[in-house]
């Protein structure tokens, strides 16, 4: 079945990208590039979550350093950044098309002000007919500001921009029902919301020059989905592979959407890294906020307020165990919620409309 997208972001990964030597494969990426400029000029919205600035670094300089360091990174990158963005400067330029560099780090999503000004840059880019070509700035992340990976990003920008679909192009041609090695497996084409038996199928190993594996993959498509955003994982070596999917003709895992969400509650789902607070929750207030209904976080389901926090903060809510139940932003702050801790009649803490759900 053709797919009717309008906008879609794209993540083309390390593994597409880059040869088995670690350098740049420049034909997949023209061959790539001319895909996205078809389905632009058919009208679709089109921003490109891009690895591979490591890779090109690797193509123009020789280094004595290990090349996983921090250090290292941040000098390939450095180099190779301006070497990626030429090339696809270069290659969407042979299809009469701009595109543009947008780095970002972790930190740019820390609070609502920075989200919004990156959501505001690419909807600029958009509206003007550019293609955004976004990559996380190893330059400056050190290892606890990184992202996972760029498929963590792909998730956040997706959901900022309110896509229609997120389509992942690593080097499968999707999750398999076991090792995609063995003959018997087979790609599982379409997953369901609230699936949770997958993560079984999916071997831990990191492949290639990506930092991910299949299992961020899994994790994060199922949170784009859940947001209301349909995700496809594919593979980004097949001929063909971004014009076939739109039109419905490839093999690809499909993560069907739930209904779509606020895009207040887009950016809470996205911001477990950044959130200040941490509140625990007695058993009752955990269900009612897991029920699936629309409940708030009200003072008398909270057992303590572990750290401080402020109005309009984003704050992390535990249950008696310490698991991560969900994500919400503070009515107001941590003092006021020690004051009527266990206490009826108050104010939510968390309203139903600012809380996010991690466990299903």
């Amino acid at each position: 079945m053709k797919n009717s997208y309008r906008r879609v972001v794209v993540k083309i990964g390390s593994n597409v990208l880059t040869r088995e030597d670690g350098l740049p494969n420049v034909q997949r990426m023209e061959h790539l590039v001319a895909q996205l400029s078809a389905i632009k000029k058919q009208g679709i919205e089109v921003v490109v979550v891009s690895s591979g600035a490591v890779a090109a670094g690797r193509s123009l300089i020789k280094i004595q350093e290990k090349q996983n360091t921090v250090a290292a990174r941040q000098l390939l990158a450095s180099i190779g950044q301006i070497q990626l963005i030429n090339t696809y400067l270069q290659l969407f330029g042979k299809h009469d098309l701009l595109c543009s560099q947008v780095l970002v780090t972790k930190e740019d999503f820390r609070d609502r002000m920075h989200y919004l000004n990156i959501k505001n840059c690419l909807d600029i880019l958009l509206k003007h007919q550019v293609i955004p070509v976004v990559n996380e700035n190893d330059v400056v992340s050190v290892t606890e500001l990184m992202f996972t990976d760029n498929d963590e990003l792909a998730g956040l920008i997706a959901s900022m921009l309110n896509a229609d679909a997120l389509i992942i192009l690593s080097n499968v041609d999707g999750i398999y029902n076991g090792d995609p090695k063995l003959e018997a497996s087979k790609v599982i084409e379409v997953i369901e919301p609230g699936a949770n038996h997958l993560a079984s199928f999916i071997t831990k190993m990191k492949s290639g020059f990506g930092r991910g594996g299949m299992v961020t993959k899994l994790s994060m498509a199922q949170k784009v989905a859940k947001l209301g955003i349909p995700v496809h994982i594919a593979n980004g070596t097949r001929e063909n592979v971004i014009t076939d999917l739109m039109a419905g003709k490839v093999i690809n895992t499909h993560f069907l959407a739930e209904k779509n969400t606020s895009g207040k509650k887009k950016w809470i789902a996205h911001s477990e890294n950044s959130a200040t607070g941490i509140v625990k929750l007695n058993a009752g207030a955990k269900e009612a906020l897991l029920s699936g209904k629309a409940s708030s976080l009200l003072p008398v389901g909270l057992l303590a307020v572990e750290t401080e926090f402020s109005k309009g903060d984003i704050i992390k809510l535990v249950g008696e165990d310490d698991e991560l139940i969900g994500l919400g932003i503070a009515e107001y702050g941590a003092d006021k919620a020690r004051e009527r801790l266990g206490e009826k009649g108050q104010k939510p803490l968390v309203h139903y409309n600012y809380f996010y759900a991690v466990k299903n």
